[in-house]
């Protein structure tokens, strides 16, 4: 934990960035955590976008303790890191960077992995088979190397542009999971698996009927949060389906966060870390 010489907590600054960011809860979570340690940080949106990374980064000073990043910045902060975690090695993006001050450089981290095992964990799903991931973008990359720590052996990716799947293939072959593709207007509704998972972005909405079968039987987990439900979500909760929300995804992303920001290590767990969690989770209404 950062102090200053006499022994006080000093003021950190820390933010998360993306373009458009207005809608982030994040600030709401690490606000609410920071305050449950008793630490005088700060912690702001920011809108950056891509061209404005590296003079933002270049920019700030030793106040500064860590950053955390939405897309399309998990990629674009790779060529700035020192150091990186084995899932930003893996997915190739890194959600959360933490200013290494000793060493001058960044460590870089994804988050994004723990978020999405522990939400499922946390909904009482421990394991999967196969699964069918809406979107291709660099959340499916860990919702990919995710749902294999949890057992799957198939994933089915449906996408607008099958072209541009390269990178998740590569990273199946890594994880020796058998991959298939389909296109988002064609779905097959034969196929009923264990869960769906969408990481389409928070107010993209495609009409998708993924049959009666997966509403009742499959697990949907809806990375988007706002606004919320969303028409896939709408559609499992109206068949008494079960549904997870990605607002439980970036809760549980937020605490290994705090973690790193706080004890530089995301396995290192917080002083009364149920009560910290617990408060992060009021204050983006969800419950404990």
């Amino acid at each position: 934990m950062a102090e200053g010489a006499s022994g006080r907590l000093q003021l950190m600054r820390l933010a998360v960035l993306g373009h458009p960011i207005a809608h982030s809860k994040s600030p709401a979570l690490h606000a609410a955590a920071y305050a449950a340690l008793g630490l005088p940080w700060v912690y702001e949106a920011i809108d950056v976008t891509s061209d404005a990374l590296p003079a933002f980064i270049e920019s700030r000073d030793a106040e500064w303790r860590g950053l955390s990043l939405t897309m399309p910045l998990k990629r674009d902060v790779m060529p700035f890191l020192g150091a990186m975690d084995e899932f930003t090695e893996l997915t190739g993006g890194a959600n959360t960077v933490l200013f290494d001050t000793e060493r001058r450089m960044l460590h870089g981290f994804n988050t994004d992995v723990y978020g999405v095992t522990e939400s499922f964990r946390a909904a009482g799903v421990h394991s999967l088979s196969t699964v069918r991931l809406l979107g291709g973008g660099a959340t499916a990359s860990s919702v990919l190397v995710a749902v294999t720590r949890l057992g799957a052996r198939r994933v089915v990716i449906a996408t607008r542009a099958p072209e541009k799947l390269g990178p998740l293939i590569a990273l199946a072959e890594q994880l020796e999971l058998e991959l298939g593709d389909e296109p988002l207007t064609a779905i097959d509704r034969d196929f009923v698996p264990d869960a769906v998972v969408s990481t389409l972005p928070n107010g993209v909405e495609i009409d998708l009927d993924l049959g009666e079968e997966s509403y009742r039987r499959s697990v949907l987990f809806d990375v988007a949060y706002e606004p919320w439900p969303t028409a896939l979500a709408a559609n499992w909760i109206a068949t008494g389906g079960t549904v997870i929300r990605g607002l439980e995804m970036l809760a549980h992303q937020a605490l290994i966060q705090v973690r790193i920001f706080v004890n530089g290590h995301p396995d290192t767990a917080l002083d009364d870390e149920a009560a910290v969690f617990a408060a992060m989770r009021a204050a983006v209404d969800l419950p404990n």
